[in-house]
């Protein structure tokens, strides 16, 4: 099988800070943040310019500059968001707060060094956005195990295999201040046997660790999903509605594990990530390290341009991408590609798609659903039925919709009934806090 890795043998190239960049204030699950600058203000990189309350992580400038306007825009996936502008003054003047963490790991405090991720801005950068902070302090006590997923099961993408070819350092010191984080003494690195010698690199600096090993895992898809992950290293299942902590595990991304060492370090927040860029209408496919809130279109100006006018571009894998909006929406820390796809790899969708029954969707799907039930109940507007059959079970792999001979794009048809469905649960928990204070109000 084809797994068009056309990039793996690209080294990681920086691409230079663009003119301007727009940084969006909601980059991970959670609360947007809100602006601690204004329109005029001076700005070094790596200077926090948005704050949020609750769940989420502040917002870094990836530049040094003015900041030109604050105003709403739309990210990669098409959503308002407000960004902040800032005309980049080439000086790359470093903010004068940042400061690496002084003291030995084996006796720092734990709640200071989930604090020091949290003030970092590190999110899951394979594309979750889930602020790392709170995933380690609900991870532990109940975590035995951590995972460092070096997968990168999808098609195209690279990004993950450069790093652990060029960095490997980075992410096995950076899994370490995990463990201690986390108070955990075992930990994986789990890299698929396409990437042996990324798998090689790093057994040969780990020397016979104690806290880490490398585990080699077939090559297939969606191996990298935390559910496969965990089932494949442990033997256990997580089932619905459950987090891998409560299968005593723990998982974080590779690129997540650089940037937490590249905090600790340097002191240097979450600026830039890794992104590949790559598809058949790309003139020269790249892995690039760029500044978050490039616009796309630069950065595909940067890899010389298209050969060829794209049919779709993808923010994101082949599989579990998104269409992207708009070219000139920005670079966030969850965009690890960039894909420009022609005919061939992206053909029209059919408006008269059919099932045929012939069940390949069935055996495809890797959380083993139903997926054609689903995608029919959704058009007929039943959504009880899309739960009972498991909807929120679905991982959005596209499996489905890939091996369908009819063309039914079935994960979208799922994606919106998961969609309608979290709005359904969150309406009703509207109303009953809603009948709780009417209730509180009428006894008084």
């Amino acid at each position: 099988m084809d797994e068009y890795k056309n990039t793996r043998r690209s080294q990681i190239r920086r691409m230079p800070a663009p003119e301007r960049v727009m940084i969006p204030l909601s980059q991970h699950i959670g609360a947007p943040c809100t602006p601690c600058v204004a329109p005029g203000d001076t700005v070094t990189r790596g200077q926090v310019i948005g704050r949020t309350e609750g769940l989420g992580c502040p917002v870094h400038s990836s530049v040094s500059g003015v900041v030109r306007e604050i105003a709403e825009r739309h990210d990669a996936r098409g959503r308002a968001v407000q960004t902040v502008c800032i005309d980049n003054d080439g000086h790359n003047t470093l903010c004068p707060d940042l400061a690496p963490y002084e003291g030995l790991l084996c006796e720092a405090d734990p709640d200071r060094m989930i604090e020091l991720i949290r003030e970092a801005g590190i999110v899951g950068m394979g594309g979750a956005g889930f602020p790392a902070y709170a995933k380690i302090s609900s991870a532990r006590g109940k975590a035995e195990l951590l995972i460092v997923n070096c997968a990168e099961c999808e098609p195209f993408i690279t990004a993950n295999h450069r790093l652990l070819l060029e960095n490997p350092a980075s992410v096995i010191n950076g899994a370490k201040i995990l463990l201690k984080a986390l108070g955990v003494t075992r930990g994986v690195l789990a890299v698929e046997d396409n990437k042996l010698d990324a798998a090689n690199k790093l057994e040969q600096l780990l020397d016979g660790d104690q806290l880490l090993r490398v585990r080699v895992l077939k090559t297939k898809y969606p191996q990298g999903d935390e559910r496969q992950l965990i089932y494949v290293l442990t033997g256990k299942q997580l089932p619905v509605g459950k987090l891998p902590a409560d299968a005593g595990c723990v998982i974080f991304n590779a690129e997540t594990c650089a940037s937490v060492y590249q905090a600790f370090a340097h002191g240097m927040p979450v600026v830039e990530r890794t992104v590949t860029v790559d598809g058949d209408c790309i003139a020269n496919p790249k892995n690039v390290l760029v500044p978050i809130g490039t616009p796309i279109r630069d950065l595909i100006e940067f890899c010389g341009g298209y050969r060829a006018q794209p049919k779709k571009l993808l923010n994101g894998g082949p599989m579990m991408g998104q269409a992207l909006h708009d070219p000139d929406s920005p670079v966030t820390k969850t965009t690890s590609a960039v894909l420009a796809f022609s005919e061939k790899f992206s053909p029209a969708p059919k408006e008269d798609y059919r099932c045929i029954r012939c069940g390949k969707c069935v055996q495809a799907c890797p959380m083993h659903l139903m997926p054609i039930y689903l995608s029919q109940y959704l058009r007929a507007g039943n959504l009880e039925a899309c739960l009972q059959y498991g909807a929120n079970s679905c991982i959005e792999c596209g499996c489905c919709t890939y091996i369908c001979p009819g063309r039914v794009p079935i994960v979208q048809h799922i994606r919106v009934a998961k969609g309608k469905l979290r709005e359904q649960k969150m309406a009703a928990e509207a109303a009953a806090r809603r009948s709780e204070k009417e209730g509180k109000n009428g006894a008084k």
